[in-house]
């Protein structure tokens, strides 16, 4: 039996696997890639839809479906497929509107699961859209007729804390999942829709005890994530709400921290 059979380990991307320059360090591939030899499965859980993850598999191929979505999605990079998909009532475009209405120095982004419409733009969306390299798509968000996989709203950060009070106090709260995926992000996701559930998902969907998983992240979006995980480590630039939720704190993202995880395995610091 080889050393890290049986085990799945999902990490989030930005903040943890990659460095600010969002690529993976050599000494973080060269870790994954002993890891995987050594009978274990690999993976990611991202915010990202599925075309945003394209760059991550340039540069490297985990064995496994990975996560997006926040929890909305497993995607087959193999086979290009969808596995798994939960999206939003299209009631939510109510709350949308609110925010527009309300706070209109927000932009707005409908995300599906193959494609992005930037319906309202800010300083935060272009700079999403040119970072990622997503296509300028426009659409404004009444008319958008395909399933949403989520919302993103994206602005100045003064104006997160209102639009999180602002559709937490909305009649029709209790039917969606928020989340704060990023300083300047803010997202409406489908009830259930978190990246804990979706890691139980994917052990389910690989036949894996959900016992013997191991999750990494550095936000907010990650806490279901360390909190479903066997064993869940924050990386040490990680916000205060994902240090609470982990199991252990590692090094941070530019320290290659999923090496560090893999060593203090290794070496049988941690047992799982």
């Amino acid at each position: 039996m080889k050393k890290f059979e049986g085990i799945l380990f999902a990490t989030d991307l930005d903040g943890t696997l990659l460095r600010k320059d969002k690529t993976i360090s050599p000494e973080n591939k060269e870790a994954i890639s002993y890891f995987m030899e050594e009978g274990g499965i690999f993976t990611f859980i991202t915010g990202r839809i599925p075309m945003g993850a394209a760059p991550i598999l340039n540069q490297f191929t985990p064995n496994a479906p990975f996560g997006c979505i926040n929890g909305g999605g497993i995607y087959d990079h193999r086979t290009e497929e969808m596995l798994w998909f939960l999206p939003l009532d299209k009631s939510v475009i109510e709350l949308v509107k609110t925010v527009d209405e309300s706070i209109p120095q927000m932009g707005i982004e409908v995300n599906l699961a193959d494609k992005i419409y930037f319906c309202k733009k800010s300083r935060s969306t272009e700079k999403h859209r040119t970072d990622e390299k997503f296509p300028d798509l426009t659409c404004h968000y009444t008319e958008v007729t395909e399933p949403i996989a989520k919302i993103l709203f994206a602005g100045d950060e003064e104006y997160m804390e209102p639009v999180a009070n602002l559709l937490q106090s909305h009649p029709r709260a209790n039917e969606f999942d928020f989340i704060r995926s990023d300083k300047e992000y803010y997202e409406i996701l489908p009830k259930g829709a978190t990246k804990g559930n979706l890691l139980l998902h994917l052990a389910e969907l690989l036949h894996m005890d959900p016992a013997r998983t191991i999750a990494a992240g550095d936000n907010d979006n990650d806490v279901s994530l360390l909190e479903m995980a066997g064993l869940g480590f924050a990386v040490s630039n990680a916000s205060p709400a994902a240090k609470a939720a982990a199991n252990h704190i590692t090094v941070s993202n530019e320290e290659h921290a999923i090496r560090k995880i893999i060593e203090d395995l290794d070496a049988g610091i941690y047992q799982i």
